[in-house]
């Protein structure tokens, strides 16, 4: 096994030229931040491939924005993939070459850069799974990996007292996951990690729009219908929006005006099903940290606690005040820029890709 404590002399001199990372790898969108300088890259967790290859488009440019524009457009012999799944690796390789065009955005292009990377990953997730992370960022240039569970570094990110040994609740509402995670003494009391979040939404959508009014739409319209129009809980002045999409008896294009109402009604189970793991997780708590969450309350993270309206309804259900961090979706990768701040303090705690199996 490599000892990473006795780096190659080239090795080393390679990562003193090299910024060292944080990445929040989504299944949605990735999000990097910078030692000193935050986060400075937020694109689609999304590749473009030949068809029937791993080939990545445009001299390997075809990740994030320009990827994701292509999701849905594209002709046969080129396929828009997301290469994450539910917060896991479904294509390692894709995943690879992905991460490796990150770092080397960052690094604005240049060759050779071995930077330190910290990747949050969610709880949920197995040994093995953990292990392919860790794999995909050496192979893509990384010459240490560390890595921090979603809750762990979102309640790192909004600056929460995790450290402290005080009960702290977080909500991480993802592409692919919701993370629920009570916090004390930098670990994890009680935690939930449930495969449903914002694809769940937008296929509840989709499939609302053919179900009611025989409309085929893509995964971005519906995302831009949950953004502009969806909601969790009763809106004060109820919105309206056109919708185009394709008929689904008829073949031809057609556009309708959908309801805010009936948009919520669509994304009713699927929020129901996170406010079950959020209670879940509640009954899992010793008596002493919920005395404290009821104080503290229930903190939103993530692109899904943008939706309007599930603060309240999380309030709701559970009784306990719940708030939506400030700038939620960078929350996580905010959580990756302290840890490498403070890296003597928190590698202690947390695997490297030396022991990680």
């Amino acid at each position: 096994m490599r000892n990473h404590r006795m780096l190659k002399p080239l090795e080393w001199m390679l990562g003193r030229f090299s910024l060292d990372m944080g990445i929040d790898l989504g299944t949605a969108n990735t999000l990097v931040c910078v030692r000193e300088r935050g986060i400075v890259l937020n694109e689609p967790t999304v590749v473009a491939v030949k068809k029937g290859t791993n080939e990545v488009l445009l001299d390997g440019r075809a990740v994030g924005l320009a990827a994701k524009e292509m999701l849905g457009k594209t002709p046969g012999n080129i396929v828009a993939i997301r290469p994450l799944k539910n917060g896991v690796i479904a294509d390692f390789e894709v995943t690879e070459k992905m991460l490796r065009y990150f770092i080397m955005k960052v690094h604005e292009g240049r060759q050779w850069v071995k930077p330190q990377v910290v990747i949050a990953v969610p709880s949920g997730i197995t040994a093995v799974e953990r292990r392919a992370v860790i794999n995909s960022a050496e192979r893509a240039g990384a010459r240490r990996v560390y890595l921090i569970d979603e809750p762990l570094a979102g309640g790192i990110g909004i600056g929460l007292p995790v450290t402290e040994a005080r009960g702290s609740m977080i909500v991480d509402i993802g592409g692919g996951t919701t993370e629920v995670a009570i916090l004390s003494l930098a670990g994890t009391v009680a935690s939930t990690s449930l495969r449903v979040a914002g694809d769940e939404m937008d296929e509840a959508i989709i499939n609302h729009m053919r179900k009611r009014y025989n409309l085929l739409i893509g995964e971005q319209t519906a995302e831009r219908i949950k953004i502009a129009i969806g909601s969790a809980y009763p809106l004060e002045q109820e919105l309206s929006l056109e919708v185009r999409g394709r008929d689904a008896l008829g073949g031809l294009p057609r556009r309708v005006v959908v309801q805010s109402e009936e948009v919520r009604d669509a994304l009713l189970e699927p929020v129901r099903q996170i406010i079950g793991a959020i209670r879940e997780t509640l009954e899992g708590a010793p008596p002493e940290i919920a005395a404290d969450l009821v104080e503290s309350g229930i903190h939103l993270v993530g692109g899904g606690a943008n939706l309007r309206g599930v603060d309240q309804i999380v309030s709701e259900e559970t009784g306990i005040p719940a708030r939506v961090a400030d700038d939620p979706m960078t929350a996580v990768a905010r959580g990756t820029g302290v840890f490498l701040e403070n890296l003597p303090l928190y590698s202690r705690v947390l695997p490297t890709g030396e022991d990680s199996v």
